[in-house]
């Protein structure tokens, strides 16, 4: 399962959102948005974004229980 966690430094919800997707097995390949234009101008307001398998899961904080039910229907 690919998982993208969109971040910047300093982004003390970026930082708990990393620690949520490792408490339920996932490695997420962070990538820092004011590092790019383009993604600073998408995800500016909404970091930290999370996406999952090529889909935009989560903007902003992560519910631990959506997220709970997303794995579980992964297999």
């Amino acid at each position: 399962m690919s998982c993208i966690l969109y971040t910047r430094q300093g982004c003390c919800l970026c930082d708990e959102a990393e620690a949520l997707l490792r408490e339920h097995g996932l490695v997420p390949e962070k990538v820092d948005i004011d590092q790019d234009e383009a993604l600073r101008g998408r995800y500016n307001e909404c970091v930290p974004v999370v996406v999952i398998d090529g889909r935009e899961r989560f903007r902003g904080r992560i519910d631990p229980r959506l997220l709970k039910r997303l794995l579980k229907h992964r297999g």
